[in-house]
């Protein structure tokens, strides 16, 4: 790994560097600039799911079913909240193993306001880490709306959760045998997008699809609300992308522009795209193509220059944009919000483009010593696999158990009413 990076970057390595120390060594070791950018960062990180991602979503949906998206978001943030504390940060960032943490973590016994994490408090870095075991499964939820039982909803992901999320985030971030072969992913490329991709087209698959799909699919019921989303994830992804520095400092701030710069030059590419093939650039749209270049920057902004996010960003549009049509038409999964399409595809081209991106002469922050282009292409390809496959197969397992026990998805009459009054009991406008 680049010397210039630090903090997230070093995973389990620093944690089990971690120590109690006495008031005087907590002092010395404590940066407060630093534990008030990555406090600020949890806060930003959080936001994108409540309520970023719940309106993002809820405003794709029809009108029948747009409370049911956010109470599944809502559901999830505090549901792996508590097996994050439980669990899942144990197994991620607990020890160097190969495959998983250990358990010295469980509901962070041990962990006092004196223990750090590199220049921060550890339960400030717990509580970031939080924010993306939160976020992760919740993109998944744009692969099931409006058919899924709430009840597999929960299921599905607290055993995704322990099973998916936490190792990968372990082999990646945590010191892991993928860390070890050199994989890089600054902010989530892998351990977010492409398991939440791959996590989607599983679930999807299993469902099946919605009502007249694909020739028939209601549209958008609100594109207000998904704008307003799309606003506040790109405002969210600062902290998603610059708290991944885990300091308050160049790279941090590096991280903020290319991010930024991506995110805008993906926008304009899709909204073009659109123009050229339809006639008018539509809202939605233009809100998608900015999701695609934030996901698609993710695993490179701490590594790479502005001059590459805008190429980043490019691509990330130009491959984003078939891939929704790949996807449900020559795939045949109604990946109903374009996880797959636009998380997955985004973060596996980010993770792929960082080989090429972090070279010095292109303004990145240079390969480690002994490592060239090619052996961190190969390096990211093998992240690549690993994590989305791994995700992929457990993904399409855990449907199959959730359909087994507590029931996949709602009946035909209950679809065409809705989820908001079937399995919640509310709508969302009463007039």
């Amino acid at each position: 790994m680049s010397v210039r990076i630090s903090g997230r970057a070093l995973g389990a390595s620093l944690i089990l560097l971690s120590v109690v120390a006495s008031p005087a060594e907590a002092r010395e070791l404590l940066d407060s600039g630093d534990t008030a950018w990555l406090l600020t960062a949890t806060a930003l990180v959080l936001l994108m799911t409540l309520p970023a991602l719940a309106l993002f979503y809820g405003g794709l949906v029809r009108a029948q079913n747009v409370l049911s998206v956010l109470m599944q978001c809502l559901a999830v943030a505090a549901l792996v909240s508590l097996l994050w504390l439980v669990l899942g940060y144990s197994l991620a960032f607990d020890g160097t193993g190969p495959i998983v943490g250990g358990l010295n973590r469980v509901l962070l016994l041990g962990v006092t306001r004196r223990t750090t994490f590199g220049s921060i408090p550890e339960s400030v870095f717990f509580a970031f880490q939080m924010t993306f075991a939160i976020i992760t499964p919740a993109l998944v939820i744009g692969a099931f709306v409006e058919r899924i039982r709430f009840a597999a909803v929960l299921l599905w992901t607290a055993l995704w959760s322990l099973i998916v999320y936490a190792p990968v985030a372990h082999w990646i971030w945590g010191g892991g045998f993928l860390a070890a072969a050199g994989t890089r992913d600054f902010a989530g490329g892998i351990v977010v997008h492409a398991t939440a991709g791959a996590a989607a087209l599983a679930v999807a698959r299993v469902l099946g699809p919605r009502r007249g799909f694909p020739a028939h699919l209601p549209l958008p019921h609100s594109p207000g609300l998904t704008m307003a989303g799309a606003a506040l994830l790109w405002v969210g992804w600062y902290g998603f992308n610059a708290g991944s520095a885990v300091a308050a400092s160049g790279d941090a701030g590096m991280a903020l522009v290319v991010t930024h710069m991506a995110a805008a030059t993906a926008a304009l590419v899709w909204m073009a795209i659109e123009w050229v093939k339809h006639g008018k650039p539509s809202l939605v749209g233009t809100a998608t193509g900015v999701i695609a270049g934030l996901a698609t920057i993710t695993p490179a902004s701490g590594y790479v220059a502005p001059a590459a996010a805008i190429v980043i960003g490019a691509l990330a549009a130009l491959a984003c944009y078939p891939a929704i049509g790949l996807v449900k038409q020559r795939l045949g999964v109604d990946d109903s919000l374009d996880v797959m399409a636009v998380h997955g595809v985004g973060g596996i081209l980010g993770s792929l483009l960082l080989a090429l991106f972090m070279a010095a002469p292109l303004g990145g922050v240079g390969y480690a010593a002994g490592s060239g282009l090619l052996h961190q292409f190969g390096a990211q390809l093998l992240g690549v696999v690993v994590g989305f496959g791994w995700s992929l197969v457990v993904s399409w397992a855990l449907a199959h158990l959730c359909r087994a026990t507590v029931g996949l998805r709602v009946n035909a009459e209950e679809e065409t009413e809705g989820l908001d009054y079937v399995e919640h009991g509310e709508t969302a406008y009463n007039f």
